[in-house]
């Protein structure tokens, strides 16, 4: 008798399961386009982290969905991981969390323990974020996957759109960079476990106080840096209108990932998102550990501010005092030319 196939729980997922930009976008325009209803205000065609649908002069729904397969083998860790990325768009769109609904693929021969602990990583970081989970629905699959369904309501008037910066807006990243990256290394036993947990601490850690913060400021636009990676999002938000210098100095990266870049312990999908990018991105005397950071697919990543520049600084000084890693990394420029100049002013590691 033939023993059943073990069924691996953990086998590199997060968001570098996306589909690339690229072969994402070809799909979108073939979609079917018809008149605009004018409440929707944020949809499909703009690329942004949400839906956003007006309901009155001064409330709108945010709507979003996120799933994928665990990028760690602990399912509880998993489960918080992928509701904080869910949770995440919502935050990205200036709103608050209201409802949640779970996604659950799962195999029929997997034990439901391991599910269990998956949906309590889940709720749990939903009611920290304020939400209520109101249900969900679940499919036997031939792998586990786990994400949510978001309802979040925001000011129509406050929208934080992904392509409304300004010429002369500084850019502002909110969590450190390299989990996709230090993943990958612990896969193959090249993380140290420190570096991995510093990462899972990145990746369980709300965009919640970083967005509450952010709206005491003036922020013209943002998004949350995600699959696409770091340049991939930058990208976005330029819109084919903006231009911008990056100091990849600035940066804030996590232990352990230069070293895993070093050693070309990087993913397909950050290599999807360089050959996305292609001629839109100049590198200035940026190392290759660094350009592979800032392509790296990014699990549950930070917000990506453009915030006027006579507010930068504070809003910066007081994301660090709430205890995150923020940086003001770049500005919004005029210009022609690649869309996204990048500079390196440091000495190498």
């Amino acid at each position: 008798m033939n023993e059943p196939e073990k069924i691996v729980f953990c086998t590199g997922g997060g968001c570098t399961a996306k589909l690339g930009a690229g072969v994402l976008s070809h799909i979108l325009e073939k979609l079917p386009r018809k008149e605009k209803d004018p409440a929707l205000l944020v949809g499909y065609d703009s690329r942004d982290d949400a839906a956003v649908y007006r309901l009155t002069e001064d409330l709108a729904l945010v709507q979003t969905v996120d799933f994928f397969p665990p990028m760690v083998e602990d399912p509880y860790i998993f489960g918080q991981i992928a509701a904080a990325n869910a949770l995440s768009d919502v935050y990205a769109m200036g709103g608050q969390v209201k409802t949640a609904l779970n996604l659950v693929c799962f195999p029929e021969s997997m034990d439901l323990n391991i599910l269990g602990q998956i949906l309590q990583g889940g709720a749990e970081k939903v009611a920290e974020a304020g939400g209520i989970l109101a249900g969900g629905h679940s499919i036997a699959d031939s792998g586990v996957k786990y994400g949510l369904s978001v309802t979040g309501l925001v000011d129509p008037r406050r929208i934080y759109t992904n392509d409304a910066g300004q010429v002369g807006d500084r850019l502002i990243l909110t969590k450190a960079l390299g989990v996709g990256l230090i993943c990958t290394a612990n896969r193959v036993g090249e993380a140290a476990p420190e570096q991995m947990e510093a990462a899972i601490q990145s990746m369980t850690t709300l965009n919640k106080t970083a967005s509450e913060i952010s709206r005491r400021y003036r922020v013209h636009a943002a998004t949350d840096v995600t699959g696409f990676g770091f340049l991939g999002h930058l990208q976005e938000m330029m819109g084919d209108r903006l231009h911008c210098v990056i100091q990849a100095d600035r940066l804030p990266v996590l232990p352990g990932a230069w070293e895993a870049a070093d050693a070309c312990l990087y993913t397909a999908a950050g290599q999807r998102n360089r050959n996305h990018l292609g001629s839109r991105v100049e590198f200035r005397g940026v190392p290759f550990p660094m350009e592979e950071i800032l392509f790296d697919p990014q699990t549950s990543g930070g917000l990506l501010l453009a915030v006027d520049p006579a507010d930068a600084s504070a809003l910066e000084k007081e994301l660090q005092a709430a205890g995150l890693p923020a940086a003001v990394v770049g500005e919004i420029t005029k210009g022609a030319g690649p869309e996204i100049v990048v500079e390196y002013n440091k000495k190498m590691q």
